[in-house]
């Protein structure tokens, strides 16, 4: 049997054309060196005679030089020509390879500028100019008036823009870019009111001194995450004086502790009926919520029933009335769980947020969604956190934007932005899956930023995460996700293209070469998990899937001077957590001397 090795055959097919590929290179640096040197003999004026266009004129070049070739013409005419023809060949050429390399970077199979051109800049400014009536009759708009930002297409663009009428879920791992790439810019660049969620001080202090110049800053952070001085406080009965209002409330203290709100036992759902009654009496009894916590310590008190029949409401009265008439164990154990759920109002540094103080403003909610101020949320998660208190500021935030929608007739404009970082730890809206969807068509641009689909399916339940999921009609999924299960179900919604495979045979009269396809992922799990810190997979509904680059704040224009003001805020806190470091040893230090000094 005779043969030859894969390898040899492989060195005699490619020889063919190399051989072409050497004499189509000698070709064209010949071509251009006699058109080179003819155009720069005329342009100089010593005439545009050119010599024969053949192998003899070559070996003449480089014999006897320009002289020559073109005689009487100086050297330096004749190079500088072939240099100025060289380079204006190159350029399109250089162009024309940037565009072949880009599309050949790009990964086959998902959307290109043409798919994505509803999101690109010419598109997103005229759906704005349709959702928000305040851009009709402007010629111009600043990109920020027209969109979100999402990033770059990969990896040439153009910039991709979310309308205001969308609402976006992102799932990154920790340090993949969400406070850096998503809610950072989305503060900076938003052009109505903002509400920032988060259990860290990093977007805070990015952000702060800018959004100063926008209008006011409102930081409400019971748990010093900025270290910040208490300069104001909110109403937390103030939507209270209605059961569903009531209820809401009592369902975001219920959801801080409970960690699937989907399912919720026995103990759960009596806590937040009686939660419930409770907020409705003190809002209609006028009562403070030191009050509340009385009631709740003491079921025997009457008070709340005796407001509830006040206020007219019978039913509720008497449904607060039998869980504490009956039996002493189930009674017990509805109110043990009713103070767990409040837990975090014992604090008084937590308490003194949410107690009216004539020396402080209030803030309202109703006031803050129509105009440009800035809305600071910031708690700490785990035991003892006011997660219930800021889902609670976050939701009444979100339900009074609606309510000035309606009034402006069905959308805000300049519309609200609401980043509810962290939302899985500190800010468990219950009901948020179903609200997202309304968000969006109120002018309220919402933006989840959770760390993976299954720390929101902890949350909300997998029903409620899937509900969240479907009705985001703009989701990012960015580095380091790890749950298998999850990225396998992402690479089937990205789907999967034609892979051409050729196969050679050869035999005694020559080698023949054939193609067959295959189907194969656009996008393997192990991509999806393995994205580059800074792009993320783009899913926009209606849209195929697409890779884009974020854009981080530090790399804009004016990133300078955000980073000076983001430096001089984080040494700000640095000091204000110390002061508030050595006034707790101090008046430690002071107690126990008067504890020691008090006679015995």
């Amino acid at each position: 049997m005779t043969g030859r090795p894969p390898a040899t055959g492989g060195m005699h097919e490619l020889a063919p054309w190399a051989i072409v590929a050497v004499a189509a290179a000698s070709l064209c640096v010949f071509t251009v060196g006699w058109a080179g040197g003819t155009l720069g003999a005329g342009v100089t004026g010593h005439g545009w005679d050119a010599p024969p266009f053949a192998l003899s004129t070559a070996g003449h070049l480089v014999a006897d030089g320009a002289g020559g070739v073109w005689p009487g013409t100086p050297p330096a005419a004749v190079y500088g020509g072939m240099l100025a023809l060289l380079a204006l060949i190159s350029m399109p050429t250089v162009f024309l390879l940037r565009f072949l390399l880009a599309r050949a970077g790009r990964t086959k199979g998902l959307a290109g500028r043409r798919e994505l051109a509803a999101m690109c800049p010419k598109s997103i400014e005229a759906r704005a100019r349709e959702l928000r009536p305040s851009l009709k009759g402007r010629t111009q708009l600043h990109p920020d008036e027209t969109g979100n930002l999402l990033g770059d297409l990969d990896p040439k663009g153009p910039e991709l823009r979310s309308s205001y009428e969308d609402v976006e879920l992102d799932l990154m791992a920790p340090r993949a870019g969400k406070s850096t790439g998503i809610a950072v810019p989305r503060v900076l660049r938003a052009q109505g009111a903002v509400l920032l969620t988060s259990n860290k001080s990093d977007v805070y202090a990015v952000t702060r001194a800018e959004r100063e110049k926008a209008g006011r800053v409102w930081t409400f952070d019971p748990q010093g995450i900025a270290h910040t001085e208490r300069a104001m406080w909110w109403n937390l009965l103030g939507d209270c004086h209605t059961i569903e209002g009531a209820r809401r409330l009592a369902g975001h203290f219920v959801a801080s502790v409970n960690d699937d709100t989907a399912k919720k036992d026995f103990w759960i759902s009596a806590a937040q009926n009686t939660l419930t009654a409770l907020f409705l009496a003190a809002a209609r009894g006028g009562a403070p919520v030191q009050d509340l916590l009385g009631w709740l310590a003491d079921p025997a008190d009457r008070t709340p029933i005796d407001l509830l029949r006040d206020a007219g409401m019978l039913a509720m009265a008497e449904q607060l009335q039998g869980t504490v008439r009956g039996a002493v164990e189930t009674r017990d154990g509805i109110y043990e769980t009713a103070r767990q759920t409040v837990s975090c109002l014992l604090d008084p540094e937590i308490l003194a947020w949410v107690t009216p103080d004539p020396y402080l403003p209030e803030f309202r909610p109703d006031r803050h969604v129509v105009g440009r101020d800035t809305l600071y949320l910031l708690s700490k998660d785990g035991g003892g956190s006011a997660a219930g208190v800021i889902a609670g500021l976050a939701d009444a935030t979100m339900r009074a934007g609606v309510m000035a929608a309606e009034r402006m007739g069905g959308r805000l404009d300049p519309p609200l932005t609401a980043v509810l970082d962290e939302a899985a730890n500190v800010c468990r809206i219950s009901d948020l899956p179903d609200l997202y969807s309304h968000f969006g068509s109120r002018g309220i641009n919402v933006v989840t930023l959770l760390q993976s689909y299954r720390q929101g399916a902890r949350v909300w339940g997998e029903v409620g995460m899937d509900a969240l999921w479907s009705a985001a009609t703009v989701k990012l999924l960015g580095a380091g996700l790890d749950d298998a299960d999850f990225v396998q179900k992402i690479s089937t919604l990205v789907g999967q293209h034609d892979v051409r495979t050729p196969s050679v045979s050869r035999s005694k009269d020559g080698s023949q070469r054939s193609y067959s396809y295959r189907q194969e992922s656009i996008l393997p799990p192990d991509k999806i998990r393995a994205l580059p810190k800074g792009t993320a997979l783009l899913l926009a509904t209606g849209i195929r899937p697409a890779l884009i680059r974020l854009r981080p704040w530090y790399k804009e224009p004016g990133a300078g001077l955000i980073s000076a003001q983001a430096k001089a805020e984080s040494n700000a806190i640095t000091e204000r957590a110390a002061a508030r470091l050595t006034g707790g040893v101090a008046l430690e230090k002071k107690s126990r001397w008067v504890r020691d000094a008090a006679p015995m």
